[in-house]
């Protein structure tokens, strides 16, 4: 027979409730104040539904009523400097964390009117979920992408569990700053089972965040059960797993949600790490909009009068009642206080018109604003030295590619204590796959971060850094295959924060990664990235082909306060190419190409190792061929006035890239040209690129697959033979 030992969970695991001298202990004051809050938050809520019921909201109201209870217990006890994240239904969340920060001890809402402080944050907030100009992201959140800063709340989130990789970044952030602030993220049961959350949670207890997990357990995805959705409903389970104190709270005791969130800061802001908590809440409408569950079949109506006999609104009140520390007209006058307000607000915000009510037109975002911070305005250029090669005041010698990758790295973290790198094995095997971190890790002791795999929680993770904005991450990912992993935080989070959140948010984040084209690693190793990130605005990308070019470029992206793509090459890692001997602090522009042959017969635009490959093909047909080196890739970072002059000149072009006709950057590059330039044009823009399939690992296929020299020759004597000039 075997031995059997029964394990145990390294971290505890503890179901928290609320007794009656708990409620005795916090007094009359603090519960005071959380009953304002709920009665704001409840109030708001019902107005919300109004306001979609009159079809003023343009998307999905999620409401958040029966869940504030949760998010006032939270909030009651964080300050102005911890932060919090949230998810689609993230009112509540919003609000109490606002209220809390601008909330005064000495008011007292049974004898005041809400304050006009008040009543502006109720204003501004109602006005985001209507999408105006005057709300907090000028009317590009909604509902559902709330942020204010100021108060901690560094945004709502829709895409489920998308806040989470973020809110570990902002907690990283914090651990640095030794602050002893902590950071809440807020998601539901139906997010606990995403890869986000478990990346994250793990990262977060390897690395001791002070973060806490606030799960706020409603029973449904939507429709979807909890027992649907997973075998172990309780969710604060997942605590064990990781070695994460874990605490289960009935939400729709506030004062239970308050004293586990106490538990939780105790573990946080005293070094050891992160926490969770799971509350049994409920919302007491559907998904979205103010009809019931029932209604759709999914609940039963005895289900839910159940659950509104728990109402925290009503749970609060009726303890301090019992206490005579409250009589029920006093609490009728508090939630008239707060019907008041959101009556002002409404009244501010929209007008009776021939009858019905509607949007006050003056408050609608102008269209002229559709695209405005999208990207940074690139002001933090202003100072800096701009140099390239030909005219370069520092000393010029041969260096290898891949040591000036890690030569500028150094430099830069020499220079600026806020950068740090992040990645897979950047910290081992001689800097990392390549060498591009080579003795960096002995150099910045902490400053060289060593990932699990788990792409989307470590990016995602860099972003919230950068979105903190004390510090700037640059991120590797070992091949850009990955991003696929991690898309959901590279596009939908990083690319689209700055513009989401009304264009304010800063994004200084740096990701590098390389193209490994030709070394046999697959379909899946061998991506081009240039064409994906090019569909996503708010990335810059680039992507430099000579030494010098690299140090230059690198010390833009570093300085740039949007996410930039640095786009590597394993072709050019091993070549050498002129490059600074010394000077390693100049800058190259974002935005700008060069021209690296000067000819009249074509324009050839490309980048990266075909640049070489260009030229060398040129020179061998004796061609008079003008190459341009493109450098930048993005929509905003295409050089037209490079470009454009050049194709006036030849009025023929060719967009040479190396990768496989899917995925690719030359269709879009193309599109633009000729729509750009139609007039100048004497025949359709020519494209040289690979097949169709990706590279394969046989040698034999993958090469079939990719543009070498060959190709670009045949390409070259193809193009010559249209124009009538055919080569001998």
């Amino acid at each position: 027979m075997p031995k059997i030992t029964n394990l145990v969970p390294g971290a505890p695991w503890q179901e928290i409730h609320s007794t009656s001298k708990d409620w005795d202990l916090f007094g009359r004051d603090e519960l005071l104040q959380m009953l304002n809050h709920l009665h704001l938050i409840r109030a708001f809520e019902e107005k919300v539904l109004e306001l979609d019921g009159l079809r003023l909201i343009h998307g999905p109201a999620h409401s958040s009523i029966g869940q504030e209870g949760g998010a006032v217990g939270v909030m009651s006890e964080l300050l102005s400097g911890d932060q919090i994240t949230g998810s689609h239904r993230g009112h509540h969340q919003f609000l109490a964390k606002g209220l809390k920060h601008i909330g005064t001890q000495d008011y007292d809402p049974i004898k005041d009117p809400v304050s006009d402080e008040v009543k502006h944050f109720l204003y501004r907030t109602l006005a985001e979920i209507l999408g105006l100009s005057v709300g907090f992201c000028k009317g590009r959140g909604g509902s559902m992408h709330l942020r204010w800063e100021e108060s901690g709340a560094q945004g709502t989130n829709a895409i489920v569990g998308g806040g989470v990789p973020i809110a570990n970044g902002l907690a990283w952030a914090k651990k640095r700053q030794d602050k002893k602030n902590v950071v809440f993220t807020f998601f539901g049961d139906g997010a606990v089972n995403i890869g986000a959350v478990p990346e994250s949670m793990n990262l977060a207890a390897l690395w001791n965040l002070p973060i806490c997990f606030f799960i706020e357990n409603n029973g449904y995805a939507v429709s979807t059960s909890v027992k649907e959705e997973t075998r172990e409903i309780r969710m604060s389970s997942r605590g064990a797993a990781y070695g994460i104190p874990s605490f289960r709270v009935d939400g729709m005791d506030p004062v239970a949600v308050r004293i586990a969130t106490q538990m939780a800061l105790d573990v946080m802001r005293s070094g050891k790490g992160p926490a969770i908590i799971e509350a049994d809440i409920y919302r007491f409408f559907h998904h979205g909009g103010g009809l019931p569950g029932s209604a759709f079949g999914y609940r039963s109506k005895e289900e839910e009068s159940g659950w509104r006999a728990r109402d925290p609104v009503l749970r609060i009140a009726k303890e301090m009642i019992d206490r005579k520390w409250l009589t029920l007209n006093e609490d009728v006058a508090i939630r008239e206080h707060a019907k008041r307000a959101m009556n002002e607000a409404v009244e501010k915000l929209t007008e009776i018109d021939d009858g019905t009510r509607r949007i006050i037109p003056s408050l609608w975002p102008k269209v002229e604003f559709r695209d405005a911070g999208l990207r940074g305005d690139l002001s933090e250029f202003a100072n800096v030295r701009f140099e390239e090669l030909e005219t370069a005041t520092g000393k010029i010698e041969e260096l290898k590619f891949i040591d000036a990758v890690a030569r500028v790295m150094a430099r830069r973290m020499e220079q600026d204590e806020r950068i740090f790198v992040i990645g897979e094995d950047i910290h081992r095997l001689k800097g990392g796959t390549n060498g591009a971190t080579r003795g960096l890790a002995d150099r910045f002791p902490g400053r060289i971060v060593p990932t699990p795999i788990a792409e989307q929680g470590f990016v995602g993770l860099a972003g919230g850094v950068a979105m903190e904005g004390t510090y700037r991450p640059v991120v590797e990912f070992m091949y850009p295959d990955f991003a696929l992993v991690a898309a959901d935080q590279v596009f939908n989070q990083i690319a689209k924060s700055r513009h989401m959140f009304g264009g304010d948010a800063r994004m200084p984040l740096v990701l590098r990664t390389k193209i490994a084209i030709g070394t046999g690693y697959g379909s899946q190793h061998s991506m081009d990235p240039a064409g994906l990130y090019s569909m996503w605005p708010g990335w810059r990308i680039v992507a430099p082909s000579t030494p010098f070019d690299y140090v230059g470029l690198m010390n833009s992206a570093l300085l740039c306060e949007d996410p930039v793509l640095m786009i590597e090459h394993v072709g050019l890692y091993e070549t050498n190419g002129q490059g600074p001997s010394e000077d390693f602090d100049y800058y190259i522009p974002l935005g700008k190409a060069k021209v690296v042959r000067s000819g009249s017969a074509f324009t050839v635009l490309t980048y990266l190792t075909m640049t070489s490959l260009a030229i060398l093909a040129a020179e061998e047909l004796g061609i008079d061929v003008e190459i341009i080196d493109l450098r930048s890739l993005d929509r905003a970072g295409i050089d037209w006035e490079t470009i454009g002059p050049s194709i006036q000149k030849t009025n023929n072009v060719v967009v040479l890239e190396q990768s496989p006709l899917t995925a690719s950057y030359g269709a879009m590059l193309t599109d633009e040209v000729q729509r750009r330039y139609f007039d100048y044009l004497d025949q359709p823009v020519a494209r040289i690129r690979g097949g169709e399939a990706s590279p394969s690992v046989s040698k034999v296929l993958e090469r079939a697959a990719f543009v070498g020299i060959e190709e670009i020759k045949e390409g070259f004597r193809s193009m010559m033979a249209d124009m009538g000039r055919p080569l001998s």
